[in-house]
């Protein structure tokens, strides 16, 4: 199981003065499941892009089970996009082996199964629906077996049952790998009912005001009455947390 050592003095990039991120430290356990929410433009992208090797981060610190995260060669990496990110000339199976080549048939059959897409395999991702191609990229997620799964907001452009039928899979399969997750949202609700801990970040140049543990027994219920107390709890204590505020009330 992997674990995490995050340490970001500062990220701009090379065409901008402007910082993006400052004074980013946290860790991640193994098996944990960390939701980050912070305003838009943030850097939240930016963070996730980092841990994924797409953003350069040579000069910050990076930690994978003690080992700078570019030298874990072995890390099985599943990272799921805003969007689907699917090539159109390729079919559904042709778009899973792109991250495993050697992915076995079998597997491919078995993982469509799981994500209700039985017998897509030869499918043009235009032939699909918005949320079954979110789907496939789940499944070219965990097709890996993923010790490590990067989440940016996955389900934001689906409708709301769609969604919540979505988040059920990634539990149980998240689960199914032990995988250590860290998700980007701006759903509070969402955060709450997937997440052992949440992180909150501030306008950018973005550095953590808070963070806090979600002390609710698993599993969770979406907007079930323990989930939604909670929630009303945490924003009136912090009304403004999710500006990137802290602001405690009396």
């Amino acid at each position: 199981m992997i674990a995490l050592d995050i340490a970001i003095n500062d990220k701009q990039y090379d065409n901008s003065s402007s910082v993006v991120l400052k004074d980013i430290k946290f860790t991640v356990k193994p098996g944990e499941f960390v939701a980050i929410i912070g305003p838009s433009g943030s850097g939240k992208t930016t963070l996730l892009n980092m841990l994924s090797g797409l953003e350069e981060a040579t000069t910050q610190k990076i930690l994978c089970n003690a080992q700078p995260i570019e030298d874990c060669k072995e890390l099985q990496l599943g990272y799921i996009f805003q969007q689907p990110r699917l090539m159109p000339w390729l079919t559904v199976q042709e778009n899973i082996q792109l991250v495993l080549p050697t992915i076995q048939q079998t597997k491919i059959s078995h993982l469509l199964a799981q994500v209700g897409l039985k017998g897509k395999e030869n499918y043009y991702p235009k032939q699909l629906s918005g949320g079954m191609q979110k789907r496939v990229a789940i499944a070219r997620a965990f097709a890996v077996n993923p010790e490590l799964i990067l989440l940016d907001e996955p389900f934001n452009s689906l409708d709301a049952p769609t969604a919540a039928k979505l988040r059920l899979l990634l539990v149980e399969l998240c689960k199914s790998c032990n995988s250590t997750v860290i998700l980007v949202t701006h759903d509070l609700s969402e955060a709450i009912y997937l997440a052992d801990r949440i992180i909150f970040m501030s306008d950018s140049p973005s550095s953590i005001v808070h963070q806090v543990n979600v002390e609710l027994p698993k599993p969770r219920k979406e907007s079930g009455c323990n989930e939604l107390a909670w929630q009303t709890k945490l924003l009136q204590q912090h009304p403004d947390i999710l500006s990137g505020i802290l602001k405690t009330t009396e």
